[in-house]
């Protein structure tokens, strides 16, 4: 460690968000471009470098965290880009998109606030890209083996390339037109710029990886006829299968699924349209689903310039500190968070129903109200206790020209017929069944990421994408030098 008194003499400092006015007018990333560099040798100063590290098993990656920030904390961007690299493929994904479970299980956060562990991993990669030190590792020699990949999000991309620097050939096929998944047209611009996709989506072509864009495996091409043609596949499709509000009034028009509603707002800042036809400007919009999908609803409404905005969250509003008794340390505590996105409904003061920011906490829709045009005008809500029980007394009207569905996700989608033609086991959940060996119950065909695991953090599709990885090089050839940081019925530490 390079300052052993950096924890008590340097208080947490972040990198800094741009004006809300400012950034709500535009998409860029709502950092302050530049400001994270200057802060982020002192803030690595604050890794105690403990004796038991447990923002390693708090990250599923198993970052190697005290060792890449007493690298920055001396200025060594080159072994510290090496020491991100080992165990993480997209350590700028991460540094953007995790809610950094890693921080909840740093030591200092014991009595302290955390190490930005966040902010640190971001500026590593970033500085690696800067300084050139993140080339293409092409393999040295082909297996003649090939795999099949089907998902282009981070478990796809993340077991793409490390079959691919294995020396196997490797194809991706993604059913939209350009890869990355919910990366491309689920996360807004503002959390993550799309260059820093491209960027890693050339240097895996120029190691080898083949991409197939535009192609269905079910519709466009048959799944069985695909596992033919490979020695391995593997599924990594995302859970996709939103879930649905069965309330009275759901059939009317200006009701939209949050995945129907995010990809338009990123086709134009791609530029394939110049304007979304399903935008918030204008209107009163609610948002039902207090999750991560719903405060990038929040985000994206904002840019919109709509009359109001309003997120409903059925949960009672967390403490502000964590319940040590419900959730001690070292557990990823449910406590009241500020995104990006809050900041500015909050500053903007676009939620009239709202005390605080644009969230309305432990509130049920009961049922919606349109217009004779058969359009949404009005969601009726109510107030429910723990249980999710109606507190009589409790009900009241918002006005809504737009409501978004933001309510989480059960399994991967089905219309494709890719579970149906290969015949794949599901759990009673709705995810793909599979073994310690990440097989399904087809012999050659791997599930990993949300697909088989269910709905989970960026930092974990990575991981499982890593870990199919070594499991379908293990099949190929008998043996694997790939890490495999996590098995597939791991989870994340709870009490």
């Amino acid at each position: 460690m390079a300052d052993p008194k950096g924890f008590m003499t340097t208080p947490r400092q972040e990198w800094p968000r741009r004006p809300v006015e400012e950034r709500v007018g535009d998409w860029s990333e709502v950092y302050v471009p530049g400001a994270l560099l200057p802060i982020v040798g002192r803030q690595a100063d604050r890794c105690m470098d403990c004796g038991v590290p447990f923002c390693h098993d708090a990250c599923p990656l198993g970052n190697l965290i005290p060792e890449w920030n007493d690298l920055v904390s001396r200025d060594d961007w080159r072994q510290a880009a090496d020491r991100l690299h080992a165990t993480n493929n997209f350590p700028e994904f991460t540094g953007r998109l995790c809610p950094a479970p890693c921080e909840a299980g740093c030591v200092l956060a014991i009595n302290q606030p955390a190490v930005t562990i966040k902010n640190v991993e971001a500026a590593i990669a970033d500085r690696a890209w800067e300084l050139g030190l993140a080339p293409p590792r092409p393999p040295e020699r082909l297996s003649g083996r090939t795999v099949a990949v089907i998902g282009s999000g981070p478990t796809g991309l993340a077991a793409a390339q490390q079959l691919t620097r294995a020396g196997h050939t490797v194809a991706v096929y993604e059913r939209d037109d350009r890869i990355g998944g919910l990366m491309r047209y689920g996360i807004p611009e503002f959390k993550m710029e799309k260059h820093h996709l491209e960027r890693r989506i050339e240097q895996m072509r120029a190691e080898g990886t083949k991409f197939r864009t535009s192609t269905a495996v079910g519709r466009d091409v048959g799944a069985a006829e695909l596992r033919s043609r490979y020695d391995a596949v593997v599924i990594a499709t995302g859970a996709t299968a939103w879930r649905e509000l069965p309330v009275p009034g759901r059939e009317l028009d200006g009701i939209h699924q949050a995945m129907d509603y995010l990809p338009l707002a990123n086709r134009v800042c791609e530029g394939d349209l110049e304007s979304s036809p399903v935008s918030a400007a204008g209107k009163h919009v609610v948002i039902v689903g207090g999750g991560d999908t719903g405060a990038d609803c929040l985000g994206t409404a904002l840019r919109q310039r709509p009359a109001s905005v309003t997120q409903l969250d059925i949960y009672a509003q967390p403490g502000a500190e964590r319940d040590e008794d419900a959730e001690p340390w070292p557990t990823y505590p449910k406590v009241y968070r500020l995104s990006a996105a809050h900041e500015e409904a909050r500053d903007l003061r676009t939620a009239p129903a709202a005390s605080a920011d644009a969230r309305l906490f432990a509130a049920s829709t009961l049922r919606f109200t349109g217009d004779g045009g058969g359009h949404v005008r009005s969601l009726h809500l109510v107030e429910v206790d723990a249980a999710r029980r109606p507190l009589p007394g409790t009900g009241r009207t918002l006005p809504a020209d737009l409501v978004l569905l933001a309510l989480g996700f059960s399994g991967p989608d089905r219309r494709d017929g890719l579970i149906d033609q290969l015949g794949l086991q599901l759990e009673p959940r709705g995810t793909i069944r599979r073994d310690v060996g990440f097989v399904t119950s087809v012999p050659g065909v791997f599930a990993a990421g949300d697909a088989a695991r269910g709905q989970s953090l960026i930092v974990w599709a990575i991981a499982e994408g890593r870990a199919v990885a070594a499991a379908v090089d293990r099949h190929l050839t008998g043996s694997s030098r790939l890490p495999a940081p996590i098995g597939p019925f791991d989870r994340p530490m709870v009490v």
